[in-house]
């Protein structure tokens, strides 16, 4: 029945369509999915007795005509086939059970595509998830992507940033859990029973990326008044160089997460700690791609010099002024860059202009890098409180602690005898606020990078026209 539906609503298959979101079954496949969405729980079930709830049979009949959908779909996708029989196995089973908190183990085992990993190749993933940096609830979501695999990224890959998991994507279509500031799809945020042993993909949509770093850069520059080499204004305005830059930036900063001297209990494994070792760990693999594009550019790599541009006004632009100021350790590390830059001379504010030393620019980057390696591995040899209060110490020798801190105050302000654990609890939402320069920045920012929610490559092109 639901299979008739779906065609009723579609047509019969028409064989030149070639893309999922031209085929009339994608926006029925859309439609039932956000129909589902609002009667979500948090968790992802459905509470019948709630106010706003649906009948059981609607709840049913829409899940049925994903499924039927997903049917209709999948021969454009025949390297998705053996997910998309258990994604349809999992959707039933979830209607059958009550629509009680989704499993989708089964279904996220059988989705593999860091195993096929081949420029332009299209996906359809339907999984119960929450987005980060979205939506933090477990809604049903349904997104159509393309890999990002070129050769020369293949490459790279294959013979030195090896990082198998890794998947570029762009993002052809999607439901409103993507309709947000999320540029990653994750399995670890997918509704399963247990999590699996080892997760074997991790997927970044650098198209979001590079379209919301091309409209943020182009307005902090005319707001600062920095003049930008002919080669750095020609990146801004271009989104396949953004987009291959982001990319190769994504897959060495992804690797780097599990390289380097790592203290005893690395980053990936989840622990509780003061968010400025987030911030550092962070600003480290940025950094770390930084150097490798620097390296890479000597040897006549194209992407790379972008790469070093992208760091750096992301970093400084994007990051410190985006979200709030709640244990925001991407915007600490964004702060600690330009902090460190502009000691250094490389940086300078003056008469109200913004200018940079771009000479100079990849050296000292490099050796705030640097310093943050050496802080790794010093921080092998201490015990976990003496290494946070080194990274303290490293972050606010460039940035100035709120001055109503508990950890600034040092050791003897804190009670030492509570497990460490518990001494994050002394530490304030904003440790380190923003500075005069941000905070009239930040102003000036605040609706471009509002606007970028949801940004894709086509919403940047509108944009620069």
């Amino acid at each position: 029945m639901t299979e008739i539906l779906v065609r009723q609503a579609a047509g019969e298959r028409n064989p030149s369509v070639t893309r999922v979101v031209e085929h009339p079954a994608w926006p029925v496949l859309k439609d039932a999915v956000e129909r589902i969405r609002p009667w979500q729980s948090k968790d992802g079930s459905i509470d019948f007795e709630s106010e706003d709830a649906p009948s059981r049979g609607d709840a049913e009949h829409a899940v049925r005509t994903v499924i039927g959908a997903v049917d209709e779909l999948s021969p454009l996708l025949p390297h998705d086939r053996a997910y998309h029989e258990a994604l349809g196995k999992d959707l039933a089973r979830w209607a059958e059970g009550g629509f009680e908190a989704p499993d989708f183990l089964d279904s996220l085992l059988a989705f593999q595509p860091a195993a096929h990993r081949e420029d332009g190749l299209e996906h359809l993933v339907v999984f119960p998830m929450y987005t980060q940096n979205g939506n933090p609830d477990r809604n049903l979501e349904a997104v159509v992507f393309r890999m990002v695999w070129p050769d020369w990224l293949a490459e790279l890959e294959r013979t030195r940033y090896d990082n198998p998991l890794f998947c570029g994507i762009t993002f052809e279509d999607f439901t409103a859990g993507y309709d947000t500031n999320s540029a990653v799809l994750f399995p670890e945020t997918i509704a399963v029973r247990e999590a699996p042993e080892r997760f074997t993909w991790g997927a970044i949509f650098c198209d979001r990326e590079a379209a919301r770093f091309r409209r943020v850069t182009d307005a902090a520059v005319d707001i600062l008044g920095l003049e930008l080499p002919e080669d750095v204004a020609a990146l801004v305005h271009d989104q396949k160089r953004c987009e291959e830059a982001f990319v190769l930036w994504d897959m060495i900063h992804d690797r780097t997460h599990s390289h380097g001297d790592l203290p005893f209990d690395p980053f990936m494994i989840k622990q509780r700690q003061p968010f400025w070792m987030y911030g550092l760990e962070e600003l480290r693999c940025d950094l770390t791609a930084f150097r490798e594009a620097v390296r890479l550019a000597g040897e006549g790599v194209p992407q790379a010099r972008d790469v070093q541009i992208a760091v750096i006004f992301d970093r400084m632009f994007r990051f410190p002024v985006t979200g709030e100021r709640v244990r925001n350790y991407d915007g600490l590390g964004g702060q600690l860059l330009f902090a460190y830059l502009h000691k250094h001379d490389v940086v300078r504010w003056t008469d109200n202009k913004l200018s940079i030393d771009w000479e100079r620019a990849p050296q000292v980057t490099n050796e705030l890098c640097t310093e943050i390696e050496t802080l790794y591995r010093d921080g092998i040899d201490r015990p976990k409180l003496v290494h946070w209060f080194a990274g303290y110490e490293l972050v606010s020798r460039y940035l100035s602690p709120h001055p109503g801190s508990t950890w600034a105050k040092g050791p003897e302000a804190l009670d030492l005898s509570l497990p460490p654990r518990k001494l994050v609890d002394d530490v304030l939402p904003d440790e380190f606020p923003l500075s005069m320069f941000y905070e009239a920045l930040s102003k000036k920012l605040k609706k471009v990078i509002a606007s970028t929610r949801g940004i894709t490559a086509d919403g940047a092109e509108r944009v620069a026209a």
